[in-house]
C-alpha cells in the first residue's frame, strides 16, 4: 500500500495514533479542505485562545511592574519647600517575593484537577471561566492591598486556584479541534498570546502606573479580561460537531483526521503513566522552562531597577522586550516544525527532541552571557536572545502530551504543569533571600542557578522524550478492548498497528 493511500478498514487516530481494525469498513476517499485558513472556523477558535492567554498573562505579570510603583520611595514636595519621602507600602524584598509568588500557591492545585475535569466534559467553558474569575479578582486587588497585607495574598492566591485550570483545558480543546498536522501550528498561535500580554501588559502597565496611580493597573487588565469571557464563550463550543456556524467541509476534516470515536472511554492508566520516562521528559523540561520564565517574569523589572537604576517606565518596557521577541518566534517554530513533520525530513520525535533540546541549550548559554556581562545593553540582548529562543522548547515539549497520549493530553498536561508550578513558587522566595542587598554579585548568582537548570532539562529531554504514541496510551472502546499485557509483550496491540500521519501526507 503506497504511503499516502489509506486502507478502508481500519480507523485513523491522531499524529502516530492507533489504527483500530474495525468491521464492515466503508471506502472513503481522503477528506480535504479548499478554503483558506483565515476562513477555518478552528482558527477562529485559535484566535480566541490567543486572546485568552493574552489575559492569562497579563493578570498575571501586571502585578511584576505595579509593585515597583507600588513600594518605591517617592519625594514629596510641600509648598513650605520641605521635601518628604513616603511609600505607599513598606515591603522589604521577601514581602515583595512572597507577594510575587502568592499567586502560585493556588495556581498549582488545580492543574490535575483541570484537566482530569477537562478530558471528561470538555475544555471550553472551564478555559472560559478560570480567566473570567481571575479577571474579577484583578479588579478587587487595589482594594485588598489597601486593607491587608495578608488580604493581598489571598485574593492572588485565588487567582491562582482559577487560572491554573488554563493550561490544561487548552489541551482539551486542541485535541478536539487540532487535526495532527497542525497541532505544532495551532498551539504556537494560541500560546503566543502569552507574550503578547506580556509585551503589552509589562509597558502598559508602566504608563498606568506613572500616569493613573498604580490601581489602574489592574482595574484595565481586569476589565478587558471581563470583556474576552462574555466573547468566548458566545463563540467557541466544546468541538467541531457542536458547532452550528463551521462548515461540513470542515468539520468532516476535523473529525476524519483525529478519526476520533464518541464512545472511548476516558479511563487513564495511572500507574503506566507515572512510570513513563516519556511522561517525565515533558515534566522535566516544563520545570527547566519555568524556572527561567517565572524568574524573570517577576523579577526582570526590579533586576532592571536594581543592577542598571532604570525607572519605572522604561523597565516596564525593557521588560517586554524579550517576550515580544519571544512571541514573534512562537509562530516560526510551530510553522517550521509542522513543516519539517509534513514534509518527512524529521520524524516528530526528531522535531521535538531537537527543538527542545538546541532551544534549551542557547538559554543556558545567553543566560550565562547576561550574567558574565552585566551591561544594560549586552545584559539585555542576552537575555532577549534566551527567552526570544524558548519558542522553539514550545514546539517541543508543550505539545508533546497530544504525540504521547493524545486522549490523555489535558491530564498530562495538569500533571506536568503542577510540578511546573514549584519553580513560580520557589524562584521569587529564593531571588528574595539572594539579593537582600541588591548587589550585582547576588544577581549574578540568579542568573547561573537557571542556567543550570536550563541545561538539566536539555539533558534529561534529550535521553527520554519520545514523540510516539505510548503503549499505555491506546484508546479503548466498548467494542474493541486493547489488551495491554500483549502490548507489553509485543510492543504494540494484538490487532492494532501505528501510523504516522506525517508520512501519509507527504506526497498529497
Amino acid at each position: 500500500m503506497s504511503a499516502n493511500k489509506k486502507d478502508p478498514t481500519v480507523i485513523y487516530n491522531n499524529n502516530s495514533a492507533i489504527m483500530q481494525s474495525v468491521e464492515n469498513g466503508n471506502d472513503d476517499d481522503d477528506v480535504t479542505e479548499t478554503k483558506p485558513f483565515w476562513r477555518k472556523r478552528r482558527y477562529l477558535v485559535v484566535l480566541m485562545a490567543f486572546f485568552g492567554f493574552f489575559n492569562v498573562y497579563s493578570l498575571r505579570v501586571n502585578l511584576s511592574v505595579a509593585i515597583v510603583s507600588m513600594t518605591e520611595i517617592r519625594e514629596i514636595h510641600h509648598e513650605n519647600n520641605t521635601v518628604t519621602k513616603e511609600q505607599y507600602f513598606d515591603w522589604d524584598s521577601q514581602q515583595k517575593g512572597l507577594v510575587l509568588s502568592s499567586f502560585f500557591y493556588g495556581y498549582i492545585t488545580t492543574q490535575f484537577i483541570g484537566g482530569l475535569v477537562a478530558a471528561k466534559i470538555g475544555g471550553n467553558r472551564i478555559f472560559g471561566i478560570g480567566i473570567g474569575a481571575t479577571a474579577i479578582l484583578t479588579l478587587l486587588t487595589p482594594l485588598a492591598a489597601k486593607t491587608n497585607f495578608y488580604l493581598l495574598l489571598a485574593v492572588r492566591i485565588i487567582e491562582g486556584v482559577f487560572e491554573g485550570v488554563t493550561f490544561p483545558t487548552i489541551h482539551a480543546v486542541w485535541s478536539k479541534w487540532s487535526p495532527p498536522l497542525e497541532r505544532s501550528r495551532m498551539a504556537s498561535i494560541a500560546f503566543a498570546g502569552n507574550y503578547a500580554g506580556t509585551v503589552i501588559a509589562m509597558p502598559a502597565s508602566g504608563l498606568l502606573a506613572a500616569t493613573y496611580g498604580w490601581e489602574s493597573v489592574f482595574y484595565v487588565f481586569g476589565a478587558i479580561g471581563c470583556l474576552w469571557l462574555v466573547l468566548w464563550m458566545i463563540i467557541v463550543r466544546r468541538s467541531p460537531e457542536e458547532d452550528p456556524f463551521i462548515s461540513e467541509e470542515e468539520k468532516n476534516y476535523i473529525v476524519k483526521k483525529l478519526g476520533r470515536r464518541e464512545d472511548i472511554k476516558i479511563n487513564p492508566p495511572w500507574k503506566e503513566i507515572f512510570k513513563s520516562p516519556a511522561v517525565w521528559a515533558i515534566v522535566a523540561s516544563h520545570c527547566a522552562e519555568n524556572w527561567g520564565f517565572y524568574t524573570l517574569l517577576t523579577q526582570l523589572p526590579t533586576f532592571l531597577s536594581d543592577v542598571f537604576n532604570f525607572q519605572l517606565q522604561k523597565t516596564g518596557f525593557l521588560s517586554a522586550v524579550p517576550y515580544l521577541t519571544m512571541g514573534i518566534l512562537l509562530g516560526v517554530s510551530g510553522y517550521l516544525a509542522d513543516w519539517c513533520q509534513i514534509k518527512g525530513y524529521l520524524t516528530t520525535t526528531q522535531v521535538r527532541r531537537y527543538f527542545n533540546c538546541l532551544a534549551f541549550l542557547a538559554q543556558t548559554i545567553f543566560m550565562l552571557l547576561a550574567a558574565f556581562l552585566l551591561h544594560p545593553t549586552t545584559s539585555m540582548v542576552c537575555i532577549t536572545i534566551a527567552v526570544g529562543l524558548g519558542a522553539f522548547a514550545w514546539s517541543g515539549f508543550v505539545v508533546n502530551h497530544l504525540d504521547i497520549a493524545p486522549q490523555y493530553a489535558s491530564i498530562l498536561m495538569g500533571i506536568g504543569n503542577t510540578f511546573a508550578t514549584i519553580p513560580g513558587i520557589v524562584s521569587p522566595i529564593l531571588t528574595g533571600f539572594i539579593v537582600k542587598d541588591k548587589s550585582v554579585d547576588s544577581w549574578k548568582i540568579v542568573f547561573y542557578i537557571s542556567a543550570g537548570i536550563y541545561l538539566f532539562g536539555c539533558l534529561f529531554y534529550w535521553f527520554y522524550a519520545s514523540g510516539e504514541v505510548q503503549p499505555w496510551a491506546v484508546v479503548r472502546t466498548p467494542t474493541h478492548e486493547t489488551n495491554r499485557s500483549e502490548i507489553e509483550k509485543n510492543g504494540k496491540p494484538k490487532g492494532h498497528a501505528y501510523t504516522n500521519e506525517g508520512i501519509e501526507l507527504k506526497d498529497e
